[in-house]
């Protein structure tokens, strides 16, 4: 089963790299096709395979007993985790995906409002999470909330309306707490958001455009190709007449 699994992996691997490959001879500026997001995915997920086999080759034949083996477990460690790198082939679907593209640029475009609303819960969080470890410590000797950075995970559930529920205030003021930074996470998360969703739909109508105009002008272009086929057709046919009309 896990040579099957291997051939497979080796077989799309091959694939993805053939068609990366290409891509770069292609492409006018080498510089600029590195420096693409996307392809930059690709690198990284295909390196992982070659690097995985050139590791095991060489660890196959130096495998020792003793402190060796240490060795070889860290870098089992690491081959482990280069393995999991593969899951980002699914971003190569970005290239087919309106979709895709369009969160893309959004990401891009809206870093000043995505860096705002992290400053915006870093700071509730701040307040929220020191003031209900006091209260619940002191007036409900709880045992969940142990430590000030343990109420911060806290906060960031409660603010973000995700609520685990393991860790619960008891006190009626820090239910009052709990209360507040609801609804606080809630307004905090608002006002960006509707900027972000602005964003969103904007740039999701200019990409769909673009795709638009790329469709007519290639349509144009294999118009213009049928065109030019049939008066070079032509052209030849009237030749042909006016040599025979000739002889």
């Amino acid at each position: 089963m896990c040579y099957n699994i291997f051939i497979v992996e080796s077989v799309c691997v091959g694939w993805f790299s053939l068609e990366f490959i290409l891509r770069f001879i292609q492409a006018p500026s080498k510089f600029t096709f590195l420096r693409r997001p996307l392809n930059l995915i690709d690198i990284v997920a295909i390196l992982p395979y070659y690097i995985t086999l050139a590791v095991d080759n060489t660890s196959s034949g130096q495998k020792k007993p003793g402190s060796g083996n240490i060795y070889l477990d860290k870098v089992g460690l690491v081959l482990r985790i280069l393995r999991a790198l593969r899951i980002l082939y699914v971003m190569r679907l970005a290239r087919h995906s309106l979709g895709l593209q369009t969160l893309g640029l959004t990401a891009r475009r809206c870093t000043r409002e995505f860096g705002l609303l992290l400053l915006f819960l870093c700071v509730a969080i701040a307040l929220f999470a020191p003031l209900l470890y006091l209260i619940e410590n002191e007036m409900a000797d709880s045992q969940e909330f142990t430590s000030i950075p343990a109420c911060y995970w806290w906060a960031v559930i409660t603010m973000t309306t995700v609520g685990y529920g393991d860790m619960v205030p008891r006190s009626i003021p820090g239910q009052v707490v709990a209360l507040s930074s609801i609804l606080s996470g809630i307004l905090l998360m608002a006002f960006p958001v509707t900027s972000i969703f602005h964003t969103f739909s904007q740039s999701y109508v200019e990409l769909k455009q673009e795709q638009e105009r790329m469709i007519c002008r290639r349509a144009q272009l294999l118009n213009k190709a049928q065109l030019g086929n049939m008066t070079h057709g032509s052209d030849i046919i009237s030749e042909s007449l006016s040599s025979e009309a000739k002889y």
